[in-house]
């Protein structure tokens, strides 16, 4: 019997997080492999390297790190007649919003993370691996450096591996703290010591064209654990977790308004809006009630409290879907137009104000733009800069307007996905709170004409 310093709640099915304040449980290696640590290896080492990416596509494991595309599939995507090296990268960023689960497993658990990429990189023919960790986990780093050396000493990182024949070295790198470098070429180009420019796909997809322009396999640290528990149980009895085309377990990190908030792992799609925000987190504080959620880290589309979703059958036919009984899973979440994403569920109540949430959110999104498509650079800023005059009583309603033109501009005409996740928050706010952002503004009379011009005076006035 395990027990918990945080007992579990009784919807919870611990498998990536079974370690996870555990009493007696530490990061070390003696206590990882007295728990059974590594034997995962040594099965999967007796396996062909092709037997093992079949079984990840058998398991159906989806990326956790917010695209959710097949792991298996990722994989097979290296080409057949590759002769360059082949590199894994752990995209150890963490950086969306309202999510904080990674780095739990890099804190307590950094072998079963070890664990997890030595079996992909035998899988992919990977002889280096990195681990791209956020400069804001100095600790984890620390530790992470330390599990990789106590694994060295027992001989399951560098030459020879269990007398396989198999060579594999891996390395922690820190970013800077860039949120744009949780874009897999973005990070790529980071690990090169360059500026995190996302690449253009096609043609740099980096299963070809990667590090290096090397064939390169990104995965988070979230789905590299999952594969030391497929080759444990096979893929086809790790699907029976889960749901059909959602298999396995996922971490949801639930933050925000709610009595319960924090980290729980469950059976993908078996666990509904309702069932995760009442009855494991407590529901909302007291005398207060839910309003929207964003459910899948700062750049889902946010979802209101009362909201019921018409969807398509396989049939064809229609069928609704109150808001509460939407299945937490990658599908469902996508057919009610946001999506799984990295897992971080934000819970706001009634006393929220939404322009101040959606100021929040520009404001996020204009410092972290890397600046690389003029789109993205000019309408980030531009989004906050109108936002900061709605929360500031300076706003007309023609503001919402341009507000929701500029979103709409950005949204699709970027290299990569930071324009979408800059724009959509914005986009469903505005669809589905207008009213009251338009209860923020004042008649085009009461408003400065031009706010920026007077923000100048008043800096120069001031600092005189």
């Amino acid at each position: 019997m395990i027990s918990y310093t945080k007992q579990p709640h009784e919807r919870e099915y611990r498998l990536i997080f079974k370690n996870i304040d555990r009493e007696g449980w530490d990061p070390s290696i003696g206590t990882y492999m007295s728990d059974g640590g590594y034997d995962d290896l040594k099965k999967a080492f007796k396996m062909a390297p092709k037997e093992i990416t079949d079984e990840v596509k058998k398991s159906g494991l989806r990326g956790r790190g917010g695209a959710g595309f097949p792991t298996g599939l990722k994989w097979s995507f290296i080409p057949p007649k590759n002769t360059k090296p082949v590199y894994l990268i752990c995209n150890g960023d963490e950086s969306e919003p309202g999510t904080f689960k990674d780095r739990y497993i890099v804190h307590q658990d950094p072998h079963q993370l070890i664990e997890g990429m030595i079996i992909s990189c035998f899988a992919t023919g990977a002889h280096k691996a990195y681990i791209y960790l956020r400069e804001e986990f100095p600790e984890a780093a620390l530790i992470i450096e330390k599990a990789i050396e106590e694994a060295r000493e027992k001989g399951f990182v560098g030459n020879n591996i269990l007398g396989s024949g198999f060579d594999l070295e891996i390395y922690v790198h820190r970013g800077a703290g860039a949120y744009i470098c949780g874009e897999e070429t973005g990070l790529i180009e980071s690990l090169e010591g360059k500026r995190p420019y996302p690449r253009i796909k096609p043609p740099y997809f980096p299963a070809a064209l990667g590090l290096y322009m090397c064939p390169t396999i990104v995965n988070n640290v979230e789905s590299l654990c999952h594969v030391k528990h497929i080759i444990r149980m096979g893929g086809e009895e790790y699907s029976k977790l889960g749901v059909t085309r959602n298999t396995g377990t996922r971490i949801l990190c639930v933050s925000g308004d709610v009595k319960k908030p924090g980290y729980f792992e469950v059976e993908v799609g078996k666990v509904t809006m309702r069932e995760l925000l009442y009855d494991m987190c407590g529901g909302p504080k007291d005398g207060r009630e839910i309003k929207a959620v964003i459910p899948g880290g700062s750049s889902s589309k946010i979802l209101k409290a009362d909201e019921v979703f018409k969807l398509k059958n396989p049939d064809g036919s229609e069928r609704e879907l109150a808001f509460w009984d939407i299945p937490m899973d990658f599908d469902s979440l996508a057919a009610c137009g946001t999506m799984a994403g990295s897992g971080g569920v934000i819970v706001l109540d009634d006393t929220r104000k939404m322009s101040w949430v959606l100021n929040n959110l520009n404001a996020f999104y204009a410092h972290e733009s890397c600046g690389q498509c003029t789109p993205c650079r000019e309408g980030s800023t531009w989004m906050k800069k109108i936002s900061d005059r709605l929360v500031e009583g300076n706003a007309t309603a023609k503001d919402i307007d341009t507000l929701e033109s500029v979103a709409y501009q950005i949204d699709g005409r970027t290299i990569c996905a930071f324009g979408e996740a800059s724009s959509w928050p914005v986009e469903a706010i505005i669809a589905k709170f207008r009213d009251e952002l338009l209860a923020d503004t004042k008649p085009e009379g009461e408003v400065e004409s031009n706010p920026e011009a007077a923000a100048q005076k008043k800096f120069l006035v001031e600092t005189q």
